[in-house]
């Protein structure tokens, strides 16, 4: 019998799990459709932003490119990994991570390579090994433009100074709740589209076309990193629910099968004192 405790205590112990993996697949669904629609919402806005600034970008003489423009010998390169603060969320915040050694060891091999960690995750794993300037993990305590716009401005002014070279964005971009697609961006030096200089030909622009991009340069470089973050945030919640469904899934599947076994021992324990009680009544009648 005691063998059929220890089972019935399983069975609990699974019974608990499945519960609390249930409830965060719940809460996860729930935030992913807020972090979804944000992110849908956004998306036209930074593209259109984007596509506007590097036809602009790309149409300007070479003497009058932007200081954001600049493209310098790479020695120093910085990358910016964003993962979440938090785990049970399946291979996201791995994919990153890995993405960004990668980065260091083999893209940008002999070069200087530090990391700025947006998300806890990103932070405890890459600064073991690697050299962390900055983590920027309160950002998602309040989650909003300026508070990510604050981080883009550190960003430019590392460019700008001198400090590095070249800035690299890691994110995981939603898809689907089940599919997150690693991302790597250059964030600065900006390089324009080429063949599209004369795009904007017909225009007439006031105040000047270098001016305008001078204006639309740091803009698009906040809506760039914070959208980054709100993909990243959205596919946060999207892993989380798949790998929470998962887990329960697995934790189901694990009580039927202890279950199963209960119910096998215990007809065997039951079986096996019938014939105690048979063969002791035999004895008697011996």
């Amino acid at each position: 019998m005691a063998n059929l405790k220890e089972i019935r205590n399983r069975i609990a112990s699974v019974s608990s799990t499945m519960q609390i993996t249930s409830a965060m697949k719940m809460v996860s669904a729930a935030k992913l459709k807020k972090a979804q629609d944000a992110i849908t919402a956004m998306r036209p806005y930074s593209d259109k932003l984007s596509e506007l600034l590097q036809s602009l970008s790309a149409s300007l003489d070479a003497d009058s490119g932007s200081k954001f423009a600049d493209n310098r010998d790479v020695k120093k390169v910085l990358i910016v990994a964003i993962t979440s603060n938090r785990g049970l969320c399946g291979a996201f915040n791995t994919n990153i991570i890995k993405q960004s050694a990668l980065l260091a060891k083999e893209t940008y091999a002999g070069k200087q390579v530090d990391f700025v960690a947006i998300g806890k995750k990103a932070n405890d794993i890459l600064k073991k090994k690697n050299k962390v300037i900055a983590n920027h993990s309160a950002v998602y305590d309040d989650l909003t433009f300026d508070n990510v716009a604050a981080i883009a401005e550190e960003l430019m002014d590392l460019f700008t100074t001198g400090a590095y070279d070249k800035i690299e964005i890691v994110y995981n971009k939603f898809k689907n709740a089940a599919t997150q697609i690693v991302m790597t961006e250059q964030f600065l030096p900006i390089v324009p589209v080429e063949g599209e200089a004369n795009s904007a030909a017909d225009y007439i622009f006031e105040p000047s076309k270098a001016e305008i991009v001078e204006q639309l340069i740091p803009k698009s470089l906040k809506t760039q990193l914070y959208k980054g973050v709100r993909d990243s945030f959205a596919s946060e919640h999207g892993a989380r629910m798949t790998a929470m469904h998962k887990a329960t899934d697995n934790a189901t599947d694990l009580r039927n099968q202890l279950k199963l076994t209960y119910n096998k021992a215990r007809q065997a324990a039951i079986t096996g004192e019938i014939l105690e009680i048979v063969g002791g009544a035999e004895a008697l009648n011996n």
